[in-house]
Formats: C-alpha cells, structure tokens, sequence
C-alpha cells in the first residue's frame, strides 16, 4: 500500500529526533509521500530541511497562508516568490481566504490570493487552496480566474454537496482530512453522493486530528483512520482508498 498525505506541516517539528520519529511512523504506516504546504516566509527554510532529509518521501510548495497576509504582504508575496528559483516547487500554496479571524484584511487576501493563482499559471502548477468561512468569496475569485490552467485541491474540504461539486467543476479535487471522522460534522453525508475519483487524502497535521486522536496533536501516520473511514464511506477496501487517492495525488502534482 501508498499512502500519500497532501497536505501536512510535519516540518513545524524542529526536534530532530522527535522529527525522524514522525517520518518513521509515517513509513510504518504506508504513509510514504508527504506535500508540506507553506505558509510565510519562515518555514521555506524548514521545508527545505525536510525535503533534504527525505528527497524520495517529502515535496514542498510553496505561498503565502490568507492569515499571514497583513499590511507587509506585498513584501513578503516577493520574498516567497523569489525562493521558488533554484527549488523544486509541487504546487502553489497553501493560498486562500480565512475570514475566521480577521474579516478586515478580506481586500488583501484577495488580492494575495489572485497574485498566486498567476504564480501557478505562469509556473503550471497546481495550487492548495485555505478556504475558512469563506465558500462565497474563495468562489467568486476561482470563478473569475477559471479556465484550463486553474487546478488544484481544495485544501481540508468541510462544504456542502453543492460547494463540492463547484469546486469539482472548477478543475479541484477535495482534500479529505480528520473531520471526515467527526459525527457531527455531516462529510460523510455529502461524500455519499461524490465520487471517490474526486478526492485526495491529507491531515494537516499538526492540526485536526481524527477519531479516535481528536484533540491532540495530529501527525500523518494518522492517515490510515481518515482512509478507513473512506473505506466504510465508500464500501471498498482500505488498499482501494489508498490506491485511488494516491494515484489523484499524482495526476495532480505530477510526481
């Protein structure tokens, strides 16, 4: 089996030991591919880290996160994009819009936000979006800016039927993580009606880890819950989940 986790900040680990126990159980879990999403200047140099150490298991992207985009943004949107030259970039991410914490700044994540969907046109690459209490207003840039080069996943998908199927439409697969495992969040019920050729795994861990780890730290090892719920999901084999999901990994970064 291949399990392949697209999305996991595994780098905000900087304890080399505790670090290198993560991937161990990661590859006791068949966790063997891992895409680490960026987030602001800072952590390029901790990818970078990573994918050094595991040039056959880790694949970097690179963006600025919607909640680091504040009044220096521009600035930062510069530095980043000059780091891509010289590294091996998988996709543009993770970009978006979050309105949880801050709904002032809504101007300059779109903005910030469309200035890397160009990124990835330009470069031909996929992008990972961060969407939180923002369906509307992450629509209507995608909408804006559809067309053959727009691709990509949709990062910790938690909408409705209606919002996947846009986002499917929109040329995105759906990043399918912990919460799928959560009773109450009602994924279950909308994936019933999409199909398995439309997802991709993640964890985005450190964060939203799944029954029966909620509440605590996540890690990518953890994978292989979030798959056996697809597998109850979808009435097929663990194996299948993850030969699926891994091969949709692949069409969409390319390795």
């Amino acid at each position: 089996m291949l399990f392949t986790d697209t999305h996991t900040h595994l780098y905000y680990e900087q304890d080399a030991e505790k670090q290198a126990q993560l991937m161990e159980r990661c590859f006791e879990s068949d966790v063997n591919r891992l895409f680490l999403p960026n987030v602001d200047v800072k952590s390029i140099a901790m990818i970078d880290d990573l994918v050094a150490k595991y040039p056959q298991n880790c694949f970097a992207m690179a963006g600025l996160h919607p909640c680091d985009v504040k009044e220096d943004y521009l600035t930062l949107l510069d530095e980043i994009y000059a780091s891509i030259a010289g590294r091996k970039i998988y996709a543009i991410g993770e970009i978006g819009i979050d309105l949880y914490w801050d709904k002032t700044t809504l101007a300059i994540q779109q903005d910030a936000f469309r200035k890397q969907i160009a990124w990835a046109k330009d470069l031909g690459l996929p992008i990972v979006i961060h969407c939180r209490e923002a369906f509307d207003e992450v629509f209507e840039v995608l909408e804006s800016e559809r067309g053959e080069k727009l691709r990509g996943i949709f990062h910790c998908f938690t909408g409705n039927l209606a919002q996947a199927r846009q986002a499917i439409d929109l040329n995105f697969y759906l990043g399918i993580g912990g919460v799928v495992t959560y009773k109450k969040a009602g994924l279950d019920l909308v994936l019933a009606d999409i199909p398995l050729n439309n997802l991709v795994l993640e964890t985005d861990s450190p964060y939203l880890a799944p029954v029966p780890f909620r509440g605590k730290p996540n890690e990518s090892s953890y994978l292989v819950y979030i798959a056996q719920k697809l597998a109850d999901i979808y009435g097929v084999s663990v194996e299948e989940i993850a030969n699926v999901t891994t091969e949709n990994s692949k069409k969409i970064f390319g390795v």
